[in-house]
């Protein structure tokens, strides 16, 4: 006999592969909000990291927004960077310590952590899986195994997005 409750059916997880050096991604942000506006916690949006090569501050970026996730706002540190993407390209690594200061965050510890790179195995691992799924662009999202490319373009994305969503919760 089993005297604990059943366990809830877990909820759906959209990975979202992002960039933080990158426009698209910053684009992107109205689809996630409205994701999170209609499905609230029953969907779980997930950071997933891809920095590009072709971006010289992105890989500081994924590791930062690790360290404002273990701070308690990675998402908010997340979506202020991508609003000020321009500001990134030409200043570097000092908007990610302004954006820390900005939400409350204790900005020499993420400086610290840029420095010791505590957070580069997350960042690595999310980017080989991204690689191994066939992840080229950002941003690109995976639900239920199946990718999306938001990089090409992100006309639809939301609405086939929403499908599978209301799919799997109705499951």
């Amino acid at each position: 006999m089993n005297d604990s409750a059943p366990a809830s059916p877990a909820r759906p997880v959209l990975d979202v592969w992002c960039e933080l050096q990158c426009s698209d991604c910053g684009t992107a942000l109205e689809d996630l909000h409205a994701l999170r506006e209609r499905y609230g916690d029953r969907l779980e949006l997930r950071l997933r990291h891809f920095p590009l090569d072709k971006h010289k501050h992105a890989y500081a970026a994924a590791q930062a927004a690790e360290e404002a996730l273990d701070q308690g706002q990675g998402w908010p540190f997340v979506e202020a960077v991508l609003a000020r993407v321009a500001e990134f390209d030409s200043a570097g690594e000092q908007v990610l310590l302004d954006v820390a200061r900005e939400l409350g965050l204790d900005a020499e510890e993420l400086d610290t952590a840029l420095i010791d790179g505590r957070h580069t195995l997350i960042v690595d691992a999310d980017q080989a899986e991204g690689k191994a799924i066939g992840v080229t662009g950002t941003p690109t999202y995976v639900i239920d195994g199946e990718r999306l490319d938001g990089g090409q373009s992100q006309e639809g994305l939301r609405e086939r997005i929403e499908t599978i969503v209301d799919r799997l919760l109705a499951a």
